[in-house]
């Protein structure tokens, strides 16, 4: 795993757990998507919450923008529950809800912490 990321899955509550931060390089993106899939591979995901913790990450470049609507895209075709994203900036809030929209993610709840 990358300082970038951490995954985890928590089969008893059925949450799959994400941290990211700062700002991610077209190798800690492969990496991610690789370590991402891995994990999601394992269980059924419309079953699970995808709870993703935002509160370290950078706000958003615009070259980064088209890995995260990727990313976003993930998401949604794996299918989970409930997508939740929480951020402390209300910045990246807004950029993360724009995304969510973009890519018609209608499971994710950008949420202030």
């Amino acid at each position: 795993m990358s300082e970038k990321y951490k995954l985890g899955l928590n089969m008893s509550s059925k949450v799959v757990e994400m941290e990211v931060k700062g700002t991610f390089s077209p190798t800690d993106v492969e990496n991610f998507v690789s370590d991402y899939q891995k994990i999601v591979g394992k269980i059924n995901p419309t079953e699970y919450i995808l709870d993703i913790d935002c509160s370290k990450l950078d706000i958003l470049q615009q070259e980064m923008v088209p890995s995260m609507e990727g990313a976003f895209t993930m998401y949604k075709e794996s299918g989970f529950k409930k997508v939740i994203l929480n951020v402390k900036s209300s910045v990246l809030k807004m950029q993360l809800s724009r995304l969510a929209r973009n890519t018609k993610l209608t499971t994710a709840e950008v949420v202030e912490i």
